[in-house]
């Protein structure tokens, strides 16, 4: 035992002392996106700077953005002409820029330049992340500076209905604002790895954790635990990460979870958009009340005591459903809890439609 445990040591050493992320000096432990950058290095998407740093603050370049995406999607790199009038072959970044502009994943201008050197804005980087990673569905809200008409309009949402990129607490995206090698780091490892799409959470999130599975049982004894997942295509479209459901019989249903500022609720791909609770939390406010998919609800309850064979919150959000004859529902209850979204349904008479029984 003695000795595996000095062979153990002696490795991890050193693993250690290989790693880019001790090798680069100006990225500490402490640094915002040390754990995106550090995750990127190793996979050779970022590299680092022959004085040994990383210069995780360092505006990006368009065409430090292409050679990023173009290692994370294996294009060759090597040195050709483009289609640019201001990428030349002797460019370092003109291999990338090209195979990139072939895979339609970046543009130029209309006055036939890139401009390489130019800082990548905020909503150039969501054109981008939309066209590498699958977005099937846009984010709730509204961000105050994104307008219909700016080209980058629908790709900001994609990616925030990915939870790749967020907008800010005063409910703006700054679509303008340039964009850091640690904030494109952040990007592009939550568009490949779900425990870094936690991080886009705004504080007392509704949404669930990624990295765990959540099962929930359903009247009639019908049990279903939800994962969430990489698809890649759905129906003959792609799909990218989801919450998967994986039903008794064999059947699968995938949908996202979405949350903005002013709404929570759950997207299903290339469809509807169901809102389980609108922000602030306030007893009173009532919500879907000129909807046509779903009926009016109304907060009924903060700081609900609510039991369930997980656990018993006692945080919950009670919500009431009120009988509708147009939807033709009875009245029933459901309860939302920060973190773990919706955990129990009642109907009126107390019986259990849904409960959730386990996280793991």
């Amino acid at each position: 035992m003695k000795k595996f445990s000095v062979l153990s040591a002696v490795l991890l050493a050193l693993t250690l002392l290989a790693s880019p992320a001790l090798a680069a000096t100006d990225l500490p432990p402490s640094h915002g996106f040390y754990e995106e950058m550090t995750y990127l290095l190793g996979k050779g998407v970022v590299s680092g700077y022959p004085d040994g740093t990383v210069q995780p603050d360092r505006i990006v370049t368009r065409a430090e953005a292409a050679i990023m995406i173009g290692k994370l999607k294996g294009f060759d790199g090597t040195p050709r002409a483009t289609k640019f009038t201001d990428v030349t072959k002797g460019q370092k970044a003109s291999g990338f820029i090209a195979a990139a502009q072939e895979a339609r994943i970046i543009s130029g201008y209309g006055d036939g330049t890139f401009r390489p050197y130019a800082p990548i804005t905020r909503g150039d980087m969501a054109i981008i992340l939309s066209r590498v990673f699958a977005t099937p569905i846009f984010g709730p809200g509204q961000f105050r500076d994104v307008s219909t008409n700016m080209k980058a309009h629908d790709a900001i949402y994609q990616v925030l209905g990915a939870n790749i990129a967020a907008g800010y607490k005063d409910r703006t995206f700054r679509p303008m604002a340039s964009t850091t090698r640690g904030q494109f780091s952040a990007f592009l490892a939550r568009g490949l790895e779900p425990k870094f799409k936690n991080d886009t959470h705004m504080a007392g999130t509704y949404l669930r954790d990624k990295t765990k599975a959540y099962t929930y049982q359903y009247a009639g004894n019908i049990t279903q635990k939800h994962t969430y997942v990489n698809v890649p295509t759905y129906m003959n479209e792609p799909l990218g990460f989801v919450w998967s459901v994986d039903h008794s019989k064999g059947l699968q249903d995938y949908y996202l979870e979405l949350e903005s500022y002013e709404v929570y609720g759950i997207g299903y791909p290339r469809s509807e958009f169901f809102t389980d609770l609108v922000y602030p939390v306030k007893v009173g406010t009532k919500f879907n009340t000129d909807s046509f998919l779903q009926p009016p609800a109304q907060i009924t309850g903060v700081n609900v005591r609510v039991v369930t064979p997980y656990r018993t919150f006692t945080n919950a959000v009670e919500v009431t459903v009120p009988d509708n004859a147009e939807f033709e529902v009875e009245s029933f209850k459901y309860y939302m809890v920060p973190g773990f979204g919706n955990v129990k349904t009642v109907d009126k008479n107390g019986a259990v439609g849904m409960v959730l029984v386990g996280v793991e």
